[in-house]
């Protein structure tokens, strides 16, 4: 198979953009929105982000069986969910950070409905953007190109928002009229974004069966075991990292008392990321997808740890804690998605059938459900620690505002650490799957016996954990 260019590449990093016009903006600022302007309590935010989110986790498994099913012979799989969800998806972002005040419970029931129906347009569009990539290319160093060119393009996003709205975010200030002046802006970048994908990134993967019963989703599910830990280890680091991203901006501004340094730090992480990108390839071919994710994850909690460790005096040390952090954060989400797309060829493998909307769904739905429990987590510490808005914070407060910023997140990714340890699906053993699944198809043995199992290294992994007669480490 042909490398990608480069305007395939941009096209599908392109994608990613437009989808964190809502995510970000959202998972950045809604807390804030609904307790500093909204006027609803830490503790009913809180509950309303657990809820919703975990209702987006299964927006996410609807959405995966969707894209199966589906199949236009012009467009492919994912691409006319893209073009057709993406305009209402940006408005309902317009929406959701325009809350009217209703009274105590309309104004609740309004942001829990507004919220969960850009949930799940959210789902409609970023799982089948998301299962573009495996359909794009089965090359590595490709996949990890994806990954960084989609990070990029969400970071590029979450820096305009941390360099131009976050300073914007103080006490006084017309935010109402702020965050609808920003969505209403984003549904025009974000359509130009979509369809620049749509004309640019396309499949090229070959697939036997382009609708997918509900039967052969659940066959992939079942058998794919690298897929399902590499679920539990992203929940448990998404757990962290939400309650960290739900913060941040509490961290700054109410914490080390400098709200000044969040452009800062959106600056700098786009920076890390711009030469964080390029490398990630070449890391991956020379420690492989899984050891990158192992050491990106202790980078990440090592800078938990400053955070929380750091006493709000000592502004350079949590700020640089933080950066620490978010670096290794980085590095996890370009990474990350390459081991996802991985894992297709591995259910591919083992039913004949390739499945890449339930995959990435299921996938998706744990870090939806991780996001879930990490924003609460986040919302929840506010409120035991005290928080009001508009205030000057206690210490109890601050105390509950870095323990989500720093313990929680170092916490998390230790434990999505050991859950990874013991992840084979290594890059060896991928490529050997790969080439048993471009055999069969050259035998023309996958319409005859496409249950059966190969022979050779895979297999021997499959029953074994092992590849060409040694352990998998």
């Amino acid at each position: 198979m042909k490398k990608l260019t480069k305007l395939s590449i941009v096209g599908y990093g392109a994608g990613d953009a437009a989808n964190n016009l809502a995510f970000t903006t959202a998972t950045m600022f809604l807390l804030v929105y609904y307790t500093d302007v909204a006027g609803i309590s830490a503790a009913a935010a809180g509950t309303l982000l657990l809820v919703v989110r975990i209702f987006d986790a299964f927006a996410d498994v609807f959405a995966g069986r969707m894209v199966d099913r589906s199949y236009s012979k012009r467009f492919g799989k994912f691409r006319p969910f893209i073009m057709f969800g993406s305009i209402p998806l940006l408005l309902l972002s317009v929406a959701t950070f325009s809350v009217p005040q209703l009274g105590e419970t309309g104004t609740l029931l309004y942001a829990y409905v507004s919220y969960a129906a850009l949930g799940l347009a959210y789902s409609l569009v970023n799982i089948p953007y998301g299962s573009l990539a495996g359909a794009m290319t089965q090359d590595p160093g490709d996949r990890a190109k994806l990954g960084s060119a989609r990070t990029v393009g969400a970071l590029l996003v979450s820096s305009a928002l941390g360099i131009f709205v976050a300073p914007l975010i103080k006490p006084g200030a017309d935010l109402q009229s702020t965050f609808t002046n920003i969505t209403l802006a984003f549904v025009v970048i974000g359509a130009a974004l979509y369809f620049f994908t749509i004309f640019t990134a396309k499949e090229r993967v070959h697939r036997s069966v382009p609708n997918v019963s509900f039967k052969q989703s659940m066959d992939t599910l079942k058998t794919n075991r690298p897929l399902l830990m590499l679920c539990l280890s992203s929940f448990l680091f998404l757990t962290g990292y939400m309650a960290l991203s739900s913060v941040q901006l509490y961290y700054l501004r109410d914490v080390l008392g400098r709200l000044d340094l969040f452009p800062v730090l959106a600056i700098v992480q786009l920076v890390m990321t711009l030469a964080l990108a390029p490398l990630m390839p070449r890391l991956v071919r020379k420690l492989g997808k899984r050891n990158v994710y192992i050491a990106a994850g202790a980078l990440s909690m090592v800078g938990g740890a400053i955070v929380f460790i750091s006493p709000p005096s000592m502004v350079w040390a949590g700020f640089t804690g933080l950066l620490i952090s978010l670096m290794g954060v980085m590095a996890v989400n370009i990474v990350v998605w390459a081991l996802e797309a991985d894992t297709v060829e591995y259910g591919e493998w083992k039913t004949g059938v390739r499945t890449e909307g339930i995959t990435y769904a299921l996938f998706s739905f744990t870090r939806k459900t991780g996001q879930a429990v990490g924003g609460a987590l986040a919302a929840y510490c506010l409120a035991v620690g005290g928080y009001k808005s508009g205030a000057a914070q206690s210490a109890e407060a601050m105390q509950g505002i870095q323990f989500a910023a720093g313990a929680l997140p170092a916490i998390m990714t230790i434990l999505a650490i050991v859950v990874m340890a013991r992840y084979k699906l290594t890059d060896a053993v991928h490529a050997q799957i790969v080439g048993e699944i471009r055999s069969r198809r050259s035998a023309e043995d996958l319409q005859d016996n496409p249950e059966g199992v190969p022979e050779g290294a895979a297999a021997d992994y499959a029953t074994h954990g092992k590849a060409s007669g040694s352990e998998i480490s």
